[in-house]
């Protein structure tokens, strides 16, 4: 049965307290919370539908740019969940399947969860399903309630909840699943006669149990997956569950982590066996590291990094959008961006490839085939060749290519003034 999901992104975090970044928009090592929650659906949907409002443009840039399965849907104004997920009708207005329906502030929700939601709907034949869990303090979140015999009866909001109701420690979790041939009716009937005056997408429970249709909720037992992003303080909760999460797959994976405690690693960097990452080391964006490499201490890797087998990335290295090839050394207090470095390299500590023409604003790629040497403290102002074998010596500044197997020498001669510290009294 094909699959579409609808990713609620429309809201202004005003609790964000940003002018200029819309929630969905803001980051987690490098990622940001719309690209999550789009990445774990994209491997079994067909197509992604995301409803945008607050800052609109640069969402609408942003999914059209990465995401070529995935439309933008304007919600304007925001009149609630439920309207928002009826402006995605016309759309689907001849579509037989199923529709998951997910919030674009929850980064931490996994595809294996997603995929077992589906199953769950399909297993029970049911028509609609939400998914919850169960939080020991569940303010702020929806409460499931539930019949005598506990099937499905509602959920309702907490700002619409009685204290009894207020009591409820499972919580909706912003997740569902429909039938949507079954369900779409719903959204042309939706009541805003509620404390905020929208439209709940929550009230399709309801409306599901007057039509007499199979409605379901499914129990997330990691609550951790559907933590919501709606402050700064949340923000940076998450970017600490999710780093967890990472490291641990990571070292089962026979990564050895120094400290993991200092340590930073995104969820859509690759690492070989035998690897070790030492302290204080970020690691953001999507990379690929081999087996065999030291990273660290105190390295910075910005993404789109290739690393290959038995290199090292010294302390207080950076590394953006670059090629190490094996056995290539990088040493420490050095900048490696926009270059691709061959086998056997050996980068002396403080080397600089100077990649940005800040006039031009154009970005230049080095390139150090392999078996190049280059003394401490030398800049590489791209673009600019290294053939195979070359060296410079320390303190070089490169602005030209430079031939196999040569030497190139920029410093002054050394000046030898016998006796200058003594005149100096």
């Amino acid at each position: 049965m094909d699959i579409k999901a609808v990713i609620l992104a429309a809201g202004k975090g005003t609790r964000m307290k940003s002018e200029t970044t819309p929630k969905v928009l803001h980051e987690i090592m490098g990622k940001t919370l719309l690209g999550y929650v789009l990445d774990n659906v994209k491997n079994f949907v067909s197509e992604e539908f995301v409803i945008v409002g607050h800052h609109a443009q640069e969402v609408e840039k942003f999914v059209k740019d990465n995401y070529t399965s995935a439309k933008t849907v304007l919600q304007s104004p925001q009149l609630g969940t439920g309207h928002a997920v009826s402006m995605v009708c016309p759309q689907l207005e001849n579509f037989d399947g199923l529709v998951l329906i997910l919030c674009g502030d929850t980064p931490l929700v996994t595809e294996k969860t997603l995929k077992e939601f589906v199953e769950f709907h399909k297993s029970n034949n049911s028509d609609l399903t939400v998914m919850s869990t169960i939080f020991e303090n569940p303010t702020n979140y929806g409460r499931i309630i539930r019949e005598d015999d506990g099937t499905l009866k509602c959920i309702v909001e907490e700002k619409d909840a009685t204290s009894e109701q207020k009591a409820v420690k499972e919580v909706n979790a912003g997740i569902y699943c429909l039938n949507w041939n079954k369900i779409k009716s719903a959204f042309g009937q939706l009541k805003s006669n509620n404390a905020q005056g929208e439209y709940y997408l929550t009230d399709i429970i309801s409306w599901g149990k007057a039509q007499n249709l199979n409605v379901n909720a499914y129990i997330l037992e990691d609550s951790d997956e559907i933590y919501g992003i709606n402050s700064r303080q949340n923000l940076a909760t998450a970017t600490k569950i999710m780093n967890k999460r990472n490291l641990e797959k990571y070292m089962t994976e026979g990564v050895t982590i120094v400290d993991p405690d200092s340590t930073w690693i995104s969820v859509d960097t690759e690492i070989g066996q035998d690897t070790i990452i030492y302290p204080s080391t970020y690691i953001e964006g999507k990379n690929k590291i081999g087996k065999n490499c030291k990273i660290g201490p105190c390295a910075h890797l910005r993404g789109e990094v290739e690393v290959c087998d038995n290199v090292k990335v010294g302390n207080f290295v950076e590394v953006k959008k670059s090629k190490i090839s094996s056995n290539t050394n990088v040493g420490h207090l050095s900048y490696i961006g926009d270059a691709e470095l061959g086998e056997r390299v050996n980068i002396g500590a403080g080397t600089i490839t100077a990649n940005y023409n800040p006039l031009t604003k154009i970005k230049s790629k080095t390139v150090l085939k392999d078996d190049v040497k280059i003394g401490s403290n030398s800049v590489l102002v791209a673009p600019v060749t290294l053939e195979e074998g070359s060296n410079v010596g320390a303190g070089g500044i490169i602005t030209k290519d430079i031939p196999s197997w040569a030497l190139a020498i920029t410093r002054s001669p050394l000046k030898i003034l016998e006796d200058w510290v003594k005149r100096q009294g």
